[in-house]
């Protein structure tokens, strides 16, 4: 903590990196006034009720800074580009031409362009599907087709708004602006949650708040022990000649993360679990009673609370988690580049031998890493269960925890970077 705050009296006093931070906290500022400049005809009591029983929705408002709940012209959030940056990784494995394009400043540059065009047909298709959701929970009444395309329009322009927001405050401010500003969303709902909590009766049991806090302190030591553990394989280069002199050989350090795949597999189970519970309950309202009879009984069976919806949870993070690993870390294409800048890990032979060598680390890693972020998807249905009145008003879940780590531990480092760069010109000048 004595180094954090050091870090940020550092940074405040060096004047480029002051306004830099002036201006993350100007972006912010605004992002959160915009988020609660609602849309009209939306009883915000019940749209605020329907989230609080669906985990979905609640996913869907935590990664558009609680916007989606107060319904505002930015309800959408950066969800839309989140999506089309995850089908862009995605495409990689599977289009060459993507993937070539993966591989330089220049590329991502162009991928980042194609990311912004994909957005805007994404926010369309998400804001139909928000207001076909609100219609069938009678918290939103049917519109004429010109007011249905005046708010996908305002839905659509305000999740690009929030997009440009957020590379605004990449390039001009500190850290990832996206990861900034959602993770500015998830803590503005702390304080309603803290209040509300040391204001009804369960705060009277004190033994079973100190244990839930017990329980948050340990789950935020471990998210940050899992998100700093790497492992260092050692990478030998040879000696080369270089305009006639001979370079002496050097010794790096290839990093293996234990959390190598980040919040993205949660999101990726969560989505999918959570289908055939949304398809059923959507059913049984049909006037069939055969079918009606059969979906409800899936319902149940999907339900949240249910062991067959924590247990499916569970699997699809831990297999999300193997499968988006080894798109981002493919142990052949590092084994090629290091063959080809003349690299080799000792002990092991270049080629082939390295690329499974890097496979068979790569999968020791991952299992307790994957394990670790299945028991941070079900953590909020574990407190719910173990903590039933504190779990109903915090609910802050470990996905929320793992974001706001990851991103304050990345932002911190961001900070401590740009002053050793300034130290060096200093240096050089």
């Amino acid at each position: 903590m004595e180094n954090i705050t050091r870090i940020v009296r550092n940074a405040w006093a060096t004047p480029d990196l002051r306004r830099k931070i002036i201006f993350t906290l100007i972006i912010v500022f605004v992002y959160r006034i915009v988020a609660h400049v609602p849309l009209p005809g939306v009883d915000l009591a019940a749209l605020r009720e329907l989230f609080a029983q669906s985990q979905f929705l609640g996913l869907l408002n935590m990664f558009s800074g609680g916007a989606l709940s107060n319904f505002s012209i930015v309800a959408l959030g950066l969800n839309p580009y989140i999506n089309a940056s995850i089908v862009f990784q995605l495409a990689g494995m599977v289009i060459p031409k993507i993937e070539e394009l993966q591989k330089d400043e220049a590329g991502q540059r162009k991928l980042n362009q194609y990311q912004r065009l994909l957005t805007v047909p994404l926010a369309a298709i998400q804001s139909l599907s928000v207001y076909f959701i609100l219609r069938q929970s009678s918290i939103i009444q049917s519109l004429s087709a010109y007011d249905l395309l005046a708010m996908v329009i305002t839905l659509t322009a305000g999740a690009l708004l929030a997009v440009w927001l957020g590379e605004l405050l990449t390039e001009y401010g500190i850290g990832n602006g996206v990861s900034v500003l959602i993770t500015v969303g998830i803590i503005s709902g702390l304080p309603t949650q803290i209040s509300q909590l040391l204001g009804t009766q369960a705060s009277q049991n004190s033994m079973e708040l100190l244990m839930f806090l017990g329980v948050s302190i340990l789950t935020i030591a471990g998210i940050v022990l899992v998100n700093e553990a790497i492992r260092q394989i050692p990478v030998q280069y040879a000696r080369r000649v270089r305009g006639g002199a001979q370079t002496t050989s050097q010794m790096t350090y290839l990093p293996l993360r234990l959390n190598q795949a980040g919040v993205i597999p949660i999101i990726f189970a969560v989505s999918l679990v959570l289908i055939p519970g949304t398809v059923a309950n959507f059913l049984s309202g049909l006037p069939y009673p055969q079918v009606a009879s059969v979906a409800s009984s899936i319902a149940r069976i999907f339900d949240s609370g249910s062991v067959t919806y924590v247990a499916l949870y569970f699997i699809l993070v831990v297999a999300f988690t193997f499968f988006y690993t080894a798109v981002t870390f493919n142990p052949d294409r590092i084994s090629e580049n290091l063959q080809k800048q003349g690299g080799f890990i000792p002990g092991v032979r270049p080629g082939q031998a390295t690329s499974e060598y890097l496979n068979r680390l790569l999968t020791r890693i991952t299992v307790p890493g994957s394990i670790f972020l299945g028991l941070v998807a079900i953590l909020p249905i574990m407190v719910r269960f173990v903590f039933p009145d504190i779990g109903s008003i915090v609910t802050l879940g470990g996905t929320s925890l793992l974001i706001i780590v990851s991103v304050a531990i990345e932002t911190i480092r961001s900070m401590e970077s740009m002053m050793v760069m300034r130290g060096y010109e200093k240096f050089i000048s």
